[in-house]
């Protein structure tokens, strides 16, 4: 069994922001537990803006600028590399350092190479720490949290279990931080916006998720084929337990037997709507039915502004939306073609609005 870790920033570091080599003992014990079951197991760890600020002497509240944090972000990764490697090391595992970007997801020659990298590392009886490269994203091209990025690699190398570690249990019925009457679910079928507003915001000011972020992630896996666990970092046997199927390590989240590919998952799921189109009732039925790209003919409002390449959702005439993708061409041109047929357009143009190989219809 493949089975990708992720675990936060609050469960391997102290209040301090120091990495905690208890923590992260304790997770690579567990790992080395899995791999001894002869379990493939991918980490993927935050932690390193958390572990470089107190490296740099930045106390108090975390920097908001881009160039600070990835200043951060470099000091803090070779120091957190540092503890997993020794820690590793004393359960005769090694650890490999594997950084991703977004557009490693999106390129497919990138995906192909990530994917190599990955799956020869296993092959070679190597634990791959995969973090972000937090040190060169660009603020408007980046994942955001780990959550997303570690449901992204589960697809990447075809994982057969994703298990979100974090502080808490799993995913209760309301926040139980403000509510006493709050319920673990220990399984979900479908994660919807509900259950994700439910879950609340970032659980802590030294990292970047919280629970909405995790089911979100589990969205991610579930689309993906793969099952996804949200559970308690420090719950003894956690990974164990995990993958052995046990009903009470967290909350599971059944994966769905519909598999989409890496580039409309991160199409659907992980990249935010820069703006809307609106499309008649014809155009919804040929997107939805039929798998065909969307023409101006079919547009009848566009709203925001947005750039070609850009994510846009795709909405019918009562606003729901039921689609999402990625657009040919910016909002002001989209508006000035709506409604006209390809005979009416400049021959020399793409005349799609949005591609069906960048279109995904939305579950």
């Amino acid at each position: 069994m493949i089975v990708v870790v992720k675990i936060g920033t609050t469960s391997i570091t102290d209040n301090h922001g120091e990495v905690d080599p208890i923590a992260v003992e304790r997770l690579c014990s567990e790992v080395a537990g899995l791999r001894g079951d002869h379990h493939r197991v991918i980490v993927v760890t935050s932690g390193a803006i958390a572990a470089g600020l107190p490296a740099l002497n930045l106390h108090g509240p975390r920097p908001a600028d881009l160039a600070t944090l990835q200043a951060v972000a470099a000091v803090g990764q070779s120091r957190l590399m540092r503890v997993y490697d020794d820690t590793l090391a004393r359960h005769r595992l090694i650890g490999g350092q594997v950084l991703l970007a977004p557009l490693d997801f999106v390129h497919r020659q990138q995906y192909l190479h990530a994917r190599q990298t990955l799956t020869r590392l296993l092959d070679l009886g190597v634990v791959p720490i995969v973090n972000e490269n937090d040190a060169v994203a660009d603020d408007e091209i980046r994942f955001g949290d780990n959550d997303r990025l570690a449901a992204l690699v589960a697809h990447l190398v075809n994982a057969d279990l994703l298990v979100l570690l974090t502080d808490t249990p799993g995913v209760f019925t309301a926040d139980p931080r403000v509510n006493a009457d709050a319920s673990l679910i220990e399984e979900i079928v479908e994660v919807d916006h509900a259950l994700e507003a439910a879950a609340g915001g970032s659980g802590s000011d030294r990292g970047s998720g919280g629970m909405a972020s995790k089911l979100a992630a589990a969205r991610i896996a579930a689309w993906s084929g793969v099952r996804a666990v949200i559970a308690a970092a420090d719950r003894p046997g956690v990974l164990a337990a995990a993958v052995a199927g046990d009903a009470s390590v967290g909350t599971v989240v059944r994966p769905h037997d519909r598999r989409l590919s890496a580039r409309k998952l991160w199409i659907a799921f992980a990249v935010g709507a820069a703006g809307k189109i609106v499309v008649d009732d014809g155009a919804r039925g040929a997107l939805v039915e039929r798998g065909t790209s969307l023409l101006p003919a079919g547009v009848v409002d566009v709203e925001g502004s947005f750039n070609a390449e850009d994510a846009v959702e795709i909405a019918d005439e009562s606003g729901r939306v039921f689609a999402k993708g990625l657009s040919r061409h910016d909002a002001t041109r989209i508006k000035e073609w709506r409604g006209r047929h390809t005979r009416e357009l400049p021959p020399d143009v793409a005349h799609e609005v949005v591609h069906r190989d960048d279109l995904v219809v939305l579950p």
